[in-house]
């Protein structure tokens, strides 16, 4: 019988042999797919967002510095900034921006504070809590036409709803029914509640969605303390949905200072764009269309928008701040 073992096998410890270079087309196609194609596929916003808005903002801003007008398409030429001095000197103008700052008040402040609310009672354990989640959300899924068309039947003088709530607690007659279109201050009311009507729950949703995300052993030591459900509202919710807060606020802050569908649709006759008879709520948007497209003037109506526009960043920047510095921030 052999003693001898079988050999083990040979090691082959000579250089491994270095990776095939890849051919140059796949070289390209590689190079093309991780730098290049990224950029491919958002550059569709981009081409739409040049078109759409940037293309519009830089014309409209070439428009506001020149005399034009479709009835007379001989007065084309420039004006410089005498569009923009005609603002100053334009009650219209002037009128229009106190309606829009009045029913931005009413309809933004409470609109967002209700909302919160709203969005407090939602986070606590409730039955049926997708049903209240959902309901919230049906008035800003309805179409603006058609809610500010209903509301428009209940602020009617003769046979609206409002008129007779309000006779129940002693606060109207209905043989002198209020004429909720007649005076400033009630058309106001009416408006920024079809406005708060509409984005109340879209709000408590977002606020709702920022609660969901802070811990639960953060409101039951806050409970151990001794605070009630508002001290932890102001306290510890409040602090922790901070920048979902500033977001509401600039967001409501721009549609507030644009509002255009609910007072325009408001209006028993809706293509003059009045705001009323005596133009007692006719905002900057209405009375933009109404400068453009009613009275042919477009060179000035172009100038009214870009200091809608400025308007918006100024009062935007100023609520975010002040919401900001409310919230504990420092920035």
């Amino acid at each position: 019988m052999s003693l001898t073992r079988n050999a083990p096998p040979v090691l082959d410890v000579s250089e491994p042999r270095p990776p095939a270079t890849p051919p140059k087309r796949k070289l390209w196609f590689y190079r093309f797919d991780t730098k290049r194609t990224p950029y491919l596929f958002i550059s569709p916003f981009f081409l739409l967002f040049a078109v759409f808005g940037l293309f519009p903002i830089i014309f409209n801003g070439i428009v506001a510095l020149r005399n034009w007008r479709l009835d007379d398409p001989d007065l084309d030429g420039w004006a410089g900034f005498a569009n923009f001095e005609r603002l100053v000197h334009d009650e219209d103008f002037w009128n229009a921006l106190g309606n829009t700052f009045g029913i931005f008040i009413l309809s933004t402040v409470p609109q967002l504070l209700i909302a919160l609310m709203v969005a407090n009672l939602l986070n606590r354990k409730l039955r049926g809590t997708t049903f209240w989640r959902v309901g919230v959300l049906l008035p800003y899924v309805t179409p603006v036409a058609a809610s500010t068309l209903v509301f428009a039947v209940f602020f009617s003088r003769d046979n609206g709803m409002a008129n007779w709530l309000l006779s129940l607690v002693g606060f109207n007659d209905l043989n002198q029914p209020l004429d909720w279109r007649a005076y400033k201050w009630s058309s106001w009311i009416a408006i920024a509640t079809m406005v708060n009507w509409k984005w109340i729950g879209y709000n408590a949703l977002l606020y709702l969605s920022a609660m969901q995300s802070i811990p639960k052993d953060v409101y039951e030591a806050a409970a151990v303390d001794g605070a009630g459900p508002w001290r932890q509202l102001w306290r510890i919710t409040v602090p922790m949905i901070q920048p979902v807060l500033v977001f509401t606020v600039v967001l409501s802050s721009i549609g507030g200072l644009q509002l255009f569908n609910e007072p325009m649709l408001f209006e028993e006759n809706p293509a003059a764009a009045t705001g009323g008879s005596d133009s007692q709520w006719q905002t900057i948007a209405q009375l933009i269309y109404k400068v453009g497209w009613k009275d042919l003037d477009l060179g000035y109506a172009a100038a009214m928008s870009w200091a809608l526009f400025l308007i918006i960043l100024v009062v935007a920047g100023i609520n975010a701040f002040i919401t900001n510095r409310l919230g504990g921030g420092r920035r």
